[in-house]
């Protein structure tokens, strides 16, 4: 079954095979293949000789927060004196602005570096050009279709760059510069230190696990086991994991905590966890993000739920557009995330202050949304991002006029209104459901976009138990299968996240979709629900 799934992603020759299932470092490409990486390593390198200060202005989100630690924290082992500064989502919003430079210049930098924004602020780099910085920008967002900024510019999109590997998170990109900078300087590489920091800023952007993103995931994951700095051991006690850890661990664990206090207020804890050195001060930080992260989910179910209700019932629409008063804002991307998960359709979430609308859109398979949208970027207040993930501003007298210019747009996609197609990997008879297909399955790792988890189809199977409920809004159902007259029966327990009472009466005779994963919790195994569905026959 492992050749299907590896025939499946495109791997068809015993070479190709030993390299998606054995991830090494000499899958990582050389980074001064990437245009502009060697001058702006120059610089950097005599900055950290000079003992300069260096101001590094990275997004709020994970992958500019991990891109901050990484380099920040190779400016300092050189020599630099770096100074971080991460964007604040309500204060300045995402990205690189005058303020920036402004406040780079009142700390006596003499180097603006921007990591995971910056591709197109031209006022923001001409504003640190005139205050006698040098312009380093470290980016992975589309350029437009402007004329080029005045920095040095790593960036794979831009034109002329022929870096073979072109899916880099800004993470990725910060981990070229910080290898590439402590070779210039002479210094040993801590490749464990630095893969573990970038595995978490790739992951948790959603960047497409291929290639060279696979080896960093990996590499990453498995370094993540064995955290030598005192904020990422507290980091994973406060959430919980046990080694060996997943991509799914970070996406959904650990990145969200990461994530919560740039999403409310500013992300500068998150950064000064990953950089902490003192254990106490660790463990306080963790705690820190984790009333974080419980304000962000009660903010997050408002918002999802009000959303849901405005969604209910328009299964014509193709792209679901709300918006609502008192939404925060920088929750409205996780909600619509989540919401094209139940919808299987791309959905553009905004949060209303006043005049403007503030917000975020999330794609479904197949949907390029920034190329989608590029055509209204001149009516929008500010618009950017990439094919799986927007953000966007806008006047909120225009919404209305613009949801149904989008709605019409829409009808050209090829799917069909309200249809959500689901594609599995396997079919496979709930008895072969066992350790021996999950090992299988588990050499695949790590799973997200572009390699994803295997979906198995299997039934058919009945309750073998009334559901149990559990979490908020969880639910799980022991399946049993159906078995010729005196065989054992084999049972599966089936995780439906997020459920509610969907199971709470499960069709007589019904067939699974189903993520096969191990418990580790409690031991054996247990199916994640994607779906369920009733088979003919089997009335009680």
């Amino acid at each position: 079954m492992q050749a299907r799934l590896l025939a499946q992603r495109d791997v068809r020759t015993p070479t190709e095979a030993r390299r998606f299932l054995a991830p090494g470092r000499e899958q990582l490409h050389d980074g001064r293949g990437l245009l502009g990486l060697e001058a702006a390593v120059a610089r950097l390198a005599e900055a950290c000789r000079r003992g300069e200060t260096v101001a590094v202005v990275g997004d709020y989100d994970v992958d500019g927060v991990t891109s901050t630690a990484l380099l920040v924290a190779v400016l300092a082992s050189g020599g630099a004196r770096p100074e971080p500064l991460l964007s604040r989502r309500h204060e300045e919003g995402y990205g690189l602005h005058p303020v920036h430079a402004d406040r780079a210049a009142k700390l006596g930098a003499r180097v603006l570096v921007a990591v995971d924004c910056g591709t197109n602020s031209r006022a923001a780099v001409d504003a640190a050009r005139e205050l006698g910085l040098d312009r380093i920008v470290v980016d992975h967002h589309l350029p437009d279709d402007g004329p080029p900024i005045d920095a040095l510019l790593v960036n794979p999109h831009q034109p002329g760059c022929s870096y073979p590997f072109r899916d880099l998170a800004a993470a990725g990109l910060a981990l070229k510069v910080s290898v590439a900078l402590l070779e210039a300087l002479g210094r040993e590489v801590p490749w464990d230190s630095l893969l573990r920091i970038a595995c978490l800023g790739t992951i948790a952007d959603v960047a497409p696990l291929t290639g060279e993103n696979r080896a960093i995931a990996a590499l990453g994951l498995r370094a993540l086991g064995n955290p030598r700095s005192p904020g990422l051991q507290a980091l994973l006690a406060s959430a919980g994991l046990k080694t060996p850890l997943s991509a799914s661990d970070v996406g959904f664990r650990l990145g969200p905590r990461l994530n919560a206090p740039g999403r409310l207020a500013t992300a500068d804890v998150s950064l000064e966890l990953l950089l902490a050195r003192d254990p106490a001060r660790a463990r306080h930080l963790a705690a820190e993000l984790e009333e974080w992260n419980r304000r962000r989910q009660a903010l997050e179910l408002r918002v999802l739920e009000e959303a849901r209700r405005m969604l209910d019932g328009r299964d014509e629409l193709r792209l679901g557009v709300a918006w609502g008063e008192g939404w925060n804002r920088g929750v409205v991307g996780i909600a619509a995330a989540r919401l094209v998960r139940e919808l299987g359709r791309p959905v553009i979430l905004l949060a209303v202050d006043g005049e403007t609308a503030t917000g975020s859109g999330r794609s479904a398979r197949g949907i390029d949304l920034h190329r989608f949208l590029s055509p209204w970027s001149d009516r929008l207040e500010r618009f950017g991002g990439h094919a799986l993930a927007i953000g966007l501003t806008a006047r909120t007298a225009n919404l209305a006029t613009l949801e149904r210019e989008w709605a019409a747009a829409a009808e050209d996609w090829p799917a069909e209104p309200g249809e959500r197609e689901i594609r599995y990997d396997l079919e496979v008879e709930p008895q072969d459901l066992g350790l021996s297909l999950l090992d299988q399955i588990e050499a695949l790792a790590p799973f997200g976009a572009g390699n994803e988890e295997p979906l198995l189809r299997t039934g058919p199977l009945r309750a073998g138990a009334p559901p149990r409920h559990f979490g908020t809004g969880h639910a799980s159902l022991l399946a049993v299968a159906e078995t010729p007259a005196g065989e054992g029966a084999a049972s599966l327990e089936l995780i439906g996240w997020g459920w509610g009472s969907r199971l709470d009466a499960p069709p007589p005779r019904f067939e699974a979709l189903v993520r096969l994963e191990r418990d580790r919790w409690r031991g054996g195994l247990r199916g994640r629900l994607e779906d369920l569905r009733p088979l003919p026959g089997g009335a009680h």
